[in-house]
């Protein structure tokens, strides 16, 4: 029974992380209408003004940065359980890595809404790097699955 459920938390973290994925790409669809709400014309703005995309990418936003922190935690226990050790590989530094920089891009939303340009291309910039990094953590958190279930 506990073997059993051992063996079958080693597919929790990778559903959890591909959801978060599509996660990613919801909140970065709600930042660009927030951008062009807050960049367009008048009757640009009037068109966006229900869709409330500023306030919804800070909301999806927060709870992707949340569920960021308990997929990468929950994902180091399992391999912590299952194998009574880490093993610190680029996929667990660079999952570190994407956990930090949505950390930080989340940090800069004071200041954004000062209107800071400069936090604002940051906060850009680490969401666009932070989800290429997911891409390609997909597809290595794959061939670690494949290892578990012995399909390599």
């Amino acid at each position: 029974m506990l073997e059993s459920l051992s063996f079958s938390l080693n597919f929790v973290h990778p559903l959890m992380e591909w959801i978060l994925l599509g996660l990613g790409g919801w909140v970065l669809y709600l930042g660009i209408k927030a951008k062009k709400f807050r960049t367009g014309t008048s009757e640009q703005r009037k068109a966006l003004v229900s869709g409330k995309f500023a306030q919804r990418h800070y909301l999806w936003g927060s709870l992707f940065l949340s569920a960021m922190v308990i997929g990468n935690l929950g994902g180091m226990a399992v391999t912590y359980i299952n194998n009574e050790k880490l093993f610190v590989d680029a996929h667990l530094l660079i999952g570190l890595l994407m956990s930090g920089m949505v950390a930080i891009g989340a940090s800069l939303s004071p200041l954004m809404q000062r209107g800071n340009l400069m936090a604002r291309t940051v906060h850009v910039g680490l969401g666009m790097a932070m989800l290429i990094l997911f891409l390609w953590q997909a597809f290595t958190g794959m061939e670690i699955l494949n290892k578990i279930v012995g399909l390599d």
